[in-house]
Parts: C-alpha cells; sequence; structure tokens
C-alpha cells in the first residue's frame, strides 16, 4: 500500500502526563503502535504495518484511534475511516459508501495528464471521488476537466476535491466533439466474478463501482461508444480494464472508430488498463 500522509503534531494528544520526557512519550506511542499493529494484523489487514501508522497520524487522539482500528477490524475502508487518501501526491477527501480510489490508477491518470494538451479540455466519467480530474487540473490549471457519476454522492464527494460535477450516466449531459481526453474507472468485473472479490470489498463498496455484468463488459461497451462521441478527431480514451477483455473490447473499439489501441499492465503482468485514440489526425504522433 503506497498512501502515505505527513505526521501530525500530537503533542500531549496521546494521553501521556505532562512533564514525562521525550523517552518515555516515544515509548509510550512506540507501545500503542504495536498493540494497533497486532490488531490489525489478526484482522487479516495485508498491509497492517502501513495502516496502523496512518491511522496513529491521522487519529487527533486515543479515543479516537480505538473507534478506528475497531472499525478498522471489521472491514471498513481505510480511507473511510480516516476520510482521505493520497493520490499522485494530493490530499483527496474520501466519503463514506463512495468507491475508494486504487493507487493502480494514479498510472490512468498520469497517462492522461500526459495526452491533455496544454489549456486542453478533458471529461472524466465515472469519477467517484474526483481523483482522476483533481489531478489532470493539477497538471494544467488552465485545462477544462468535467467529471460526471451516477451516484449523488460520489458527485458531492468530488465537487468536495474541487473537481465540476454532472449527476448523470457517463457521457450523458456532455457536449459532443468537446474532449481531446476521456478517462474512466469504469465497473468492470464480470458478475460471477464478484465472488472472488476480498470479502470486505463485497461488503463494504458500492457494487455500482464494481459490477461490469456478465462479462465486465457492459459498461465499458457503452464507455467506448460515449467517448467516440465526445472525443475531438485525435482525442485519446484511458480506462481501466482487467482480465482477459483487451480482445473482446478492442474489437469494440475498432467499431467505434478507435485506433492504435494499446494496453498496459501491472508488476505482476495483470492486464490494467487501455489507451486508444479516436481517428487521429496525427498518425504520427507516438502511443504513450
Amino acid at each position: 500500500m503506497r498512501w502515505h500522509r505527513p505526521a501530525i503534531d500530537r503533542s500531549n494528544r496521546d494521553g501521556l502526563a505532562s512533564g514525562v520526557t521525550v523517552e518515555e512519550q516515544s515509548a509510550g506511542r512506540e507501545a500503542v503502535r504495536s498493540a494497533v499493529l497486532e490488531r490489525l494484523t489478526r484482522a487479516g489487514c495485508v498491509a497492517a504495518e502501513e495502516e496502523a501508522g496512518e491511522l496513529m497520524a491521522s487519529a487527533p487522539d486515543r479515543g479516537t484511534l480505538e473507534r478506528w482500528v475497531s472499525r478498522r477490524e471489521q472491514g471498513e475502508p481505510l480511507a473511510w475511516i480516516t476520510g482521505q487518501i493520497d493520490f499522485l501526491g494530493r490530499t483527496l477527501h474520501v466519503a463514506a459508501g463512495v468507491y475508494v480510489p486504487r493507487y493502480q490508477t494514479e498510472e490512468l491518470a498520469a497517462r492522461a495528464g500526459r495526452l491533455l494538451p496544454k489549456g486542453g479540455r478533458a471529461a472524466d466519467l465515472c469519477t467517484g471521488v474526483g481523483a482522476v480530474a483533481a489531478y489532470l487540473s493539477s497538471v494544467d490549471p488552465g485545462a477544462t476537466v468535467v467529471a460526471t457519476d451516477l451516484d449523488r454522492r460520489a458527485a458531492t464527494c468530488a465537487r468536495s476535491n474541487g473537481v465540476a460535477v454532472v449527476v448523470a450516466d457517463l457521457d450523458c449531459g456532455l457536449g459532443s466533439r468537446s474532449f481531446d481526453v476521456v478517462t474512466a474507472v469504469a465497473p468492470y468485473v464480470p458478475t460471477g466474478a464478484m465472488r472472488l472479490l476480498a470479502p470486505d470489498v463485497v461488503r463494504y463498496e458500492p457494487r455500482l463501482a464494481l459490477d461490469g455484468g456478465p462479462d465486465g463488459l457492459d459498461i465499458l461497451r457503452r464507455l467506448v461508444t460515449g467517448a467516440s462521441r465526445l472525443l475531438r478527431p485525435g482525442g485519446w480514451l484511458l480506462t481501466e480494464i482487467g482480465g482477459e477483455q483487451g480482445t473482446a473490447i478492442g474489437t469494440h473499439l475498432a467499431a467505434s472508430g478507435f485506433e492504435r489501441p494499446s494496453f498496459w499492465h501491472d508488476d505482476d503482468g495483470d492486464l490494467r488498463g487501455l489507451v486508444a485514440r479516436w481517428r487521429p489526425s496525427e498518425r504520427s504522433r507516438p502511443t504513450p
């Protein structure tokens, strides 16, 4: 887990009596950290050490820390508990009930940032907390970045992160031939594979943001069609996909006027996303 929070000044927040030595305070904090780490490890948290540090850095007092650890032991997403997440160096608000951005999505955002022309226009569909849209705005403050999400809670959360959001399904409400880049983290998990996800993910995170239908491509096909309407000639679509979906979605991309699709994989070799150009007007421009 790569999320990180800067340390918070918690002088005397740990409940220790005033006047104790620095060494005593340090020993007290280390004892608390060890206890938190042990509880998270027993609860099955994969990144227990990092999470223990984050909980201790974010909790304002010992009582809050105890409540937060108890919630995490039950499997509640860490970002819902602390109310924030780090995404490409930006701290974003994450509201309870909203899909939590994965660090793997940073690759999509970084690629989109390199493709967005200076002063260009980008649309981030299925924006969630607005992580990708907020990053694109930070890359070029002169760019116009708009987002959509069907979930009103997600839209409200994205607005709190400075994102201009329309409550809408995918491309609905956005103008045709208006954008240089379209991004999305659409649901792509096949319905039958939902049971293979981590139990905590299935229990807590919104199914609307995960379930992509029988083959996982129900939303992605509509996304490709919508992006072909939104993009200017030569514009780029970037979206996350997984499993063996590259071939199937590639056929729909070609039918919708996209050329030169390419895919990226994570360090384990698993398919993570695609980038494709809509009727490119500059065939010499390299694919990122």
